[in-house]
């Protein structure tokens, strides 16, 4: 334990006379603040009582002018009311007497008023309002010049009466009263509400005044006929403002324009109607005041502020849209306390002098001196002894200081060991913290630090490499503008995951200028000491190489590889969600089904790489006609199909499809070959039409095959016609392979007719359906759907089975006749049908050479080859063929001399006009002659005419067939026939 050494201080630099000069400053200080702020309590409250006073006088002369404006209108009404019912109870016509004088006006005047009118504008209303009002003005001018300055009368025909008669006389001949501000203030335009209507201040220079007019509008029966008006002089009206010892007045109009100090403007001799522009520019402390009061009188702080060095107090002029003030100047009323401050000083000045010598002996003896060694011991530990001091512990504050001294100096011995600890603990944690930022800068994946609104704060440079751009450009922006503009949907779903469950993990675009590349993005947050989340760290892996193989992979999944174009998969997929958005009400869209036609001919003439070729020409085409909104698939072979968006009615599909057939115009050169291409297009309407995907596709494929049954090259939408014709095909299907294992089917026979001896040659074999209900179904319904589902096949056989067991019987009968069966395309086509006419005629024993198979010209085109060899492996049986309906098809002589045919059926359309139509006579004709060169029969059908008949018998065509001989009969009704049959 150790005393402590300490040098006292001396001059100011001892804490008491410092303490003594501090108290000495603070009582004098207090002092003059205490005197001051009783003086200015003071004058405070004369300021207030001065601004009572001063609102008491301005209301109260506001309210007095207020009250002589009110008078007067309702002097002014009362007058006008006597003018409108004396002009409503009189006649307005009167003899135009008066002659006018040199000037062009027409003037009178009498002991009460004067008149005036232009004499272009006297006519016998104007008389009569010269003679009226000159009446009623003798007996009211008197009354209205005790209050007012003037009293007048105008006319919407520009006459004025006006008491004194000064004006009247004075006034030019050219004068228009409708420029005058004290006239169309209350025509109709501008006071529809007929009220009365003070005019703004305005000049009068045959008057030689400033005034503001009280105007009312006059009403004979509802119409406008003049105003009443009577002036109300500036002068005085600024006579009756208060004049006071000390105070001031002025008044001021709605524009905040200080009316009551523009005496200078009274002087002067401006034009007619001239408003008086008072002080408009001031800048003095009054017209700020003026203006600011004007703008919003409810605000009177904020105007008293602009006008600091005087009281002021404001009330309203209701009657004139006026406000009068009354004011005064604040220094007046400070000059009385002025003398009391001075006084004051003196007395505060000695006392604090006193006070403060007398602390300054009495501070040292029981303070400064113990300060003083604590001090001392303070400035030991200070320089780094630890070793403890002595000092008094009396139980006074300065003592318990004392006391908290010693246990600090222990204390501070014990922490500035732990804190060497910590000084070591840190550097540590700088150094690893070093490491850390070393490892994220030089990181090979992305490494992006963002505060809680998700805006960069740092960036590492493999990222900015990576995406090409610099810390600078992209600090403190949010993280988002790193993304593709498409992936704006993705950015809100990260915002939103963030907010519910602090951390994201997925795949990104991001783009900067125009670079683009994929990213695996993982977001996490840093949490501060109180869990709170302070930033988020973003962590992003290039995986570009792995969205460009999942592209190729889609590319391979969903395109079709020779066209380019989408296919069936990637097209469903489309039209699920167009379905979809439709459901919603979105938007309808088009389904369009191509089907090129005669492609099959194409590709088996010119092989399948001219017609893949075809294929992308045609898949270029319809791309380069569709908009880039449209999808455009190709289903499978030469079948297509468009989904045609936003279409709102069928006309616009229909541009829209006509547009793309004219994509088939041109023909297409496939190698050496130039070939011509049309397409049949199926188009369905959705939700118009049907909103389920199955029933669209079936829907568009229905009209595509209508519009190939339409001929081919055109475009058909969907109907329900359609869809019922559909379902009937559907259910002649069904009941078509019904008849076929119940053997409904019935073969009826039409004789063909040797006319040289009416002698029956032979029969046509035709075929019937017996449902079980006895009714038959006419071939037209049925013999398409067996067609084109191939049922043909089935039931052609069963004919051919059908038709030489009847061919057998009628040989076995000794009748010597031949058999015609019509072979159907399927039929033909069919290559092993060869074999089963060969094994048929082997079983039912007939013969071929009584058997002839009928086909029609279009059978034989398209391959004439397989059809060539398909007849020689006929005709190698020993049958007969028969082109049949001959001249309704190609009719080619050229292919006619290659096919190996033995006979031509004439058709029923050029033998039914005959003798009526020459044309078809010809045709017969010629057909007849060139059968005959070329050593074929010719068979005539659908022969019903006497007429006919001769024609043909003339002609050497003797076979024949029609209802002329007999309708087709069943087998067992053929032996009622009344012709000879050939044995």
């Amino acid at each position: 334990m150790k005393d402590v050494n300490f040098i006292k201080p001396t001059g100011m630099d001892s804490l008491g006379r410092k303490f003594a000069l501090v108290v000495f400053l603070a009582i004098v200080t207090a002092g003059f603040a205490i005197g001051y702020a009783v003086i200015l309590l003071q004058e405070t409250n004369e300021f207030e009582q001065q601004q009572v006073a001063l609102k008491h006088s301005a209301t109260n002369h506001a309210l007095q002018l207020n009250k002589n404006f009110l008078q007067k209108e309702q002097k002014a009404i009362a007058a006008n009311q006597v003018i409108s019912r004396s002009l409503s109870l009189a006649s307005l016509s009167g003899a135009t007497t008066m002659q006018a004088a040199a000037d062009g006006s027409i003037r009178v005047q009498d002991d009460y008023s004067g008149a005036f009118v232009a004499a272009q504008n006297y006519n016998a209303r104007v008389a009569a309002l010269f003679d009226k009002t000159g009446l009623l003005w003798q007996q009211l001018s008197p009354l209205m010049l005790q209050e007012f300055f003037n009293f007048y009368f105008i006319s919407k025909e520009q006459f004025i009466r006006i008491s004194p008669a000064d004006w009247a006389l004075q006034v030019s001949t050219q004068h228009d009263f409708n420029q005058d501000l004290f006239y169309n203030i209350a025509t109709p335009e501008q006071n529809p509400a007929r009220q009365p209507r003070w005019t703004p201040l305005y000049y009068d220079n045959i008057w030689k005044k400033w005034m503001t007019s009280l105007i009312i509008p006059v009403y004979v029966n509802d119409e406008f006929v003049g105003v009443t008006g009577t002036d109300f002089i500036l002068q005085d009206i600024l006579a009756m403002l208060p004049r006071q010892d000390g105070r001031h007045s002025m008044i001021f109009d709605s524009q905040g324009q200080i009316i009551s100090s523009a005496r200078q403007f009274l002087r002067t001799d401006p034009p007619m109607n001239t408003p008086l522009q008072a002080d408009a520019a001031s800048a003095d402390s009054l017209s700020q005041y003026a203006r600011q009061y004007a703008a919003n009188p409810r605000q009177v702080m904020q105007a008293q502020a602009l006008a600091p060095e005087k009281l002021i107090a404001t009330d309203v002029v209701e009657r004139a849209d006026w406000y009068l003030s009354v004011y005064v100047d604040k220094a007046d009323i400070s000059t009385a306390f002025s003398s009391v401050r001075s006084r004051l000083v003196l007395v505060f000045t000695a006392v604090a002098l006193l006070v403060a010598l007398f602390l300054q002996l009495v501070i040292y003896h029981f303070i400064l001196k113990r300060i003083n060694r604590l001090s001392g011991a303070i400035s030991r530990l200070s320089r780094g002894d630890l070793e403890q001091v002595q000092l008094d512990t009396q139980n006074d504050e300065i003592g318990l200081l004392n006391q908290a001294f010693g246990r600090m100096s222990d204390e501070i011995s014990t922490l500035v060991s732990g804190l060497n600890a910590r000084i070591e603990e840190k550097e540590q944690a700088e150094r690893s913290a070093r490491k850390l930022s070393k490892a994220v800068s030089f990181s090979s994946s992305g490494i992006v630090l963002t505060d809680q609104l998700l805006r960069i704060e740092y960036a590492n440079p493999f990222l900015t490499e990576m995406i090409g751009t610099t810390t600078e450009q992209i600090h403190l922006q949010p993280l988002g503008s790193l993304f593709a503009e498409e992936m704006y949907h993705v950015a809100e779903e990260i915002q939103q995951t963030l907010a519910e469950r602090q951390h994201w993990r997925g795949d990104m675009l991001l783009q900067h200028a125009e670079r683009q590349l994929w990213v695996s993005l993982a977001i996490a947050p840093i949490r501060d000491e109180k869990g709170g989340i302070s930033n988020y760290v973003c962590a992003m892996q290039d995986i570009s190489f792995i969205k460009q193989s999942q592209k190729k992979m889609e590319q391979l999944a969903y395109y079709d590889v020779l066209t380019g174009l989408a296919n069936r998969s990637y097209f469903r997929d489309q039209l699920r969600k167009a379905i979809a958005m439709s459901h919603r009400g979105y938007y309808s869209f088009a389904l369009l089904y191509f089907d090129l036609d005669e492609f099959k001919r194409i590709n088996d003439t010119l092989g399948h790489d001219a017609g893949d070729e075809l294929l992308k020409e045609v898949a270029k085409r319809l791309i380069s006609r569709l908009r880039e909104e449209d999808t455009i698939a190709r289903l499978g072979g030469d079948e297509f199909a468009v989904i045609l968006s936003g279409i709102t009615d069928r006309g616009q599909a229909s541009s829209i499809a006509a547009n793309l057939q004219q994509a088939f115009a041109a023909p297409v050169k496939l190698g050496n070959h130039e070939v011509s291409i049309s397409a049949s297009i199926g188009i369905t309407v959705a939700p118009e039409d049907a909103s389920e995907e199955e029933l669209l596709l079936k829907h568009a494929d229905l009209a595509m095959y209508e519009a190939k049954a339409r001929g081919k090259n055109t475009f058909h939408f969907f109907s329900h016609d359609l869809n019922e014709a559909a379902n009937e095909r559907l259910l002649i299907e069904n009941q078509l392979r019904e008849a076929i294992r119940e053997h409904q089917f019935l073969l009826y026979y039409q004789p063909k007719i040797d006319i040289r001896d009416n002698s029956i040659v032979g029969y046509e074999t035709l075929l019937r359906w017996l449902r079980p209900d006895n009714t038959l179904v006419p071939p037209l319904r049925f013999i398409g759907v067996a067609e084109s589902t191939g049922l043909i096949v089935q039931i052609g056989e069963w004919i051919v089975w059908e038709a030489c067991r009847f061919l057998s019987r009628q040989h076995s009968r000794g009748h010597n006749v031949t058999l015609s069966i019509n072979l159907s395309v399927r039929q033909f086509k069919d290559d092993n049908l060869p074999e089963i006419v060969e094994r048929i005629l082997l079983r039912t024993g007939a013969n071929p050479a009584f058997l002839i198979f009928e086909i029609t010209e279009s059978m034989l085109m398209g391959d004439t080859d397989a059809a060539i060899n398909q007849l020689n492996q006929l005709k190698r049986l020993g049958v007969s063929l028969s082109i049949d309906d001959f001249g309704t098809g190609y009719s080619s002589l050229s292919y006619l001399k290659r096919f190996p045919v033995d006979e031509l059926k004439i058709d029923r359309s050029f033998v039914k006009d005959i003798p009526d139509d020459r044309n078809d006579m010809d045709i017969v004709a010629a057909i007849i002659a060139m059968a005959q060169k070329m050593n074929l029969r010719v068979v005539a059908e659908g022969v019903e005419t006497a007429e006919q008949v001769e024609f043909l018998r003339k002609n050497a065509c003797y076979q024949v067939q029609g209802y002329y001989f007999s309708m087709p009969l069943a087998e067992q009704e053929l032996s009622r026939l009344n012709y000879v049959i050939n044995s």
